[in-house]
């Protein structure tokens, strides 16, 4: 094997590792924001989806976090038990089920969004603005080329 084919091998495997750490990192420092106030990482998704895109179809939320339909029916319930949100039957189509933040839920977003979005741009606040913009265009270089 040549030593540039080697070192690239390298550079590829190092990387994996990195991203993986970092990653792993962030989730943590995020997992501790989110279970400040009193709501797990999967429940904060959901709110925050809601109260920044409206209500929802309850089947696409999944696709939209990343979760599987019965991990979301799941938390839907725990919301919906805390009064966050609601169901709401869709009027053209009896089959589709919306998820709808309430006003509770609205004004826990209302106070909690600011404070978290503070605590995720203390996390990236070691970048600068290029670098920055840098790391979302080779992230999104590796994951648009790992696409069907």
């Amino acid at each position: 094997m040549s030593q540039s084919r080697h070192n690239n091998e390298d550079l590829s495997l190092k990387s994996l590792v990195v991203l993986s750490r970092a990653q792993h990192a962030v989730e943590e420092k995020i997992r501790e924001d989110i279970r400040t106030h009193g709501l797990n990482p999967t429940e904060f998704a959901v709110l925050e989806l809601l109260y920044h895109k409206g209500d929802q179809p309850i089947q696409r939320i999944g696709e939209k976090i990343l979760l599987s339909s019965g991990s979301i029916t799941y938390v839907v319930d725990k919301l919906e038990q805390k009064h966050y949100l609601e169901r709401r039957r869709c009027p053209k189509d009896r089959r589709v089920i919306y998820a709808s933040i309430t006003e509770k839920g609205s004004e826990l977003m209302d106070d909690i969004f600011p404070k978290h979005q503070k605590a995720v741009q203390g996390m990236f606040n070691v970048l600068e603005e290029e670098e920055k913009q840098t790391l979302i265009t080779l992230l999104k270089k590796v994951g648009f080329s790992l696409k069907d």
